[in-house]
């Protein structure tokens, strides 16, 4: 059973992000409705050449995006292959291979931040700092950026102007990701997580041995990892490394990071489409998914491993032991907190790590694939989060219209034909790779020696990894040899998919509404704000991700579960 301190700890969060949210929507809102750029901002733009204010159309705004992603990426892969003559490498580390190389970063520019080596031992301080946490930023930019896109698209009216990439991202950055993130490293910094030049030190420990400590610029890498749901550790150990996170009020800290900015995006969503009570009713959606998910997940790893029932380990908390399944756990967090922590990273599109999945119950697993299953929408990624909800949105909208046989409309807008095809389009993508290179990687000789457990585990492992890749989570499930040449390819495929063949048909679907007609509402418009709605949303979420993959769910981590009540382990 969950400990006082867990529940406590669950409580204080969730009316913690409740309280904060609306005051991050509104000043979110005023952000990306802010009609004039600061005086700093001008002289950058005039720097860059960009006219702050030109407005873009959707073609125009997909293929800013689209290049200044791909900048990121060539920037990103050259620091990585020249890292052994560049500044800032004390340890002399060569340079990251190329196919590893190439997959970072790529995961780094889609704000997944799949990690397939060990930070302290792969990367200098100076590719930290120049690479990997400046596409932290920039990523997180971009998709922040295409999300007020489709926001305006919902509120103007007739019109193919959505805004300009470059002035939407450069904002999010300044006055939104850097202000958070400097305020979260201090704090981080207080509770003493490093932020140092320095590689490393040598310490004596107590039994007279010395020790050598990984340091470096922990800090700073670690607020942008949470603050812009990037995920990627400086460590091997992720937020599991005290380093990263040292007690339970970084812990705690690092959960709301990672919901304060998507979830305060659906609150600014629903100011600038002019009625508040449209964000707030797809937060209800969000929330009740999150909670469902944690509620699952906690009760699995609370219980205890049952193949340990007749043993000495006792699974009930006491005065010298939290309980539960500790196994891949941190003492200092225990299963509680652990589990806070895994279900706010995989259902935010983070991927950071505070315990190992792989140790997980076959239902604790379960609950972190359903969150990435849904596609992250539950609250997501900065940005992705919410614009893949709005998909989910107009996919119910279209239904009810179905079942009451008129015309889908949201917001004032007709979703036509177009809309719902290229709905479809994104809703089939994900799936479709997930499935498609994940079996692949079970059946090809090349691939298969990456599967290190037997049984529905080795089938888990897979399926997670892909699944975290293509949805741009980056969570690993751990036990999966990720780092070959075969996996760093698909994996990288699975990246680019799941992040740039999603955003493009978000952003058509944003011009083809933009050029709508508002038309007003009727006696037959649904109210997609009250609870018939919300119930048809959740609906249709829960039932197309497990129609899709409740199959694989079942030979897998269903499947683990009961074989482990049997008394069998994998």
């Amino acid at each position: 059973m969950p400990t006082p301190a867990s529940i406590l700890q669950t409580i204080v969060l969730l009316v913690l992000v409740a309280a904060t949210t609306p005051f991050a929507g509104r000043w979110l809102a005023w952000v990306y409705g802010a009609p004039r750029s600061w005086r700093i901002e001008r002289v950058m733009f005039r720097l860059c050449g960009v006219t702050p204010d030109t407005e873009q159309t959707w073609r125009q705004y997909a293929i800013s995006a689209l290049l200044f992603s791909a900048f990121g990426i060539g920037m990103s892969y050259a620091i990585m292959r020249l890292q052994d003559v560049l500044p800032f490498n004390p340890l002399h580390l060569p340079a990251v291979p190329p196919d590893l190389a190439l997959n970072t970063a790529i995961s780094f520019s889609t704000n997944a931040d799949w990690q397939a080596y060990s930070g302290e031992t792969t990367m200098s301080a100076g590719t930290q700092m120049m690479a990997l946490t400046v596409q932290n930023f920039t990523c997180a930019a971009t998709a922040i950026a295409v999300l007020a896109a489709v926001i305006r698209a919902f509120a103007r009216t007739s019109t193919e102007k959505l805004g300009n990439f470059y002035v939407d991202a450069f904002r999010s950055v300044t006055r939104v990701l850097l202000p958070l993130s400097a305020v979260v490293a201090l704090i981080l910094i207080w509770q003493g997580v490093p932020q140092t030049l320095d590689a490393s030190t040598t310490v004596t420990g107590l039994d007279g041995q010395t020790q050598t400590i990984a340091l470096g610029p922990v800090a700073s890498q670690d607020a942008i990892k949470v603050v812009g749901t990037n995920g990627g550790g400086f460590f091997n150990a992720n937020s599991a490394h005290p380093f990263e996170n040292p007690n339970a009020l970084t812990n705690l800290l690092q959960c709301w990071a990672m919901l304060i900015i998507p979830a305060g995006l659906v609150f600014a969503f629903g100011r600038m489409v002019g009625d508040i009570r449209q964000g707030r009713a797809i937060f209800i959606v969000m929330l009740t998914l999150l909670v469902g998910a944690l509620a699952l997940a906690t009760w699995a790893e609370t219980r205890g491993n049952p193949m340990l029932a007749d043993s000495e380990i006792d699974a009930i908390p006491g005065a010298l032991s939290p309980g539960g399944n500790m196994e891949g756990k941190e003492l200092r967090l225990g299963p509680g907190a652990s589990v806070l922590f895994e279900m706010i990273t995989t259902a935010t599109g983070t991927g950071a790590a505070a315990a190992m999945l792989d140790s997980f119950q076959p239902l604790g697993g379960l609950a972190a694939m359903l969150n990435l299953s849904s596609k992250e929408v539950v609250f997501g990624g900065v940005g992705s989060g919410l614009y893949g909800m709005l998909i989910e949105v107009v996919i119910a909208v279209f239904i009810a219209g179905l079942m009451v046989g008129r015309t889908p409309e949201y917001l004032g807008k007709k979703i036509d034909t177009k809309e719902i095809r290229l709905a479809m389009i994104i809703a089939v993508i994900i799936p479709a790779t997930v499935l498609g290179l994940g079996t692949l990687s079970m059946v090809l000789p090349v691939a298969t020696g990456s599967i290190t457990a037997g049984g529905p585990h080795g089938l888990t492992q897979t399926l997670y990894a892909y699944l975290s890749t293509t949805v741009n989570n980056g969570s690993g499930f751990g036990g999966f040899g990720a780092n070959t040449l075969y996996q760093n390819t698909a994996l990288g495929l699975a990246l680019a998919i799941g992040r740039y063949l999603v955003m493009v048909p978000v952003l058509a679907l944003a011009g083809s509404v933009g050029r709508k007609r508002r038309i007003p509402p009727s006696a037959g418009t649904l109210p997609t704000h009250r609870l018939t709605f919300l119930c048809l949303l959740l609906s249709s979420i829960i039932i197309v991700s497990s129609l899709t993959f409740l199959p694989v769910f079942a030979l897998g981590p269903i499947a683990e579960h009961l074989t482990l009540a049997a008394g069998i382990g994998y």
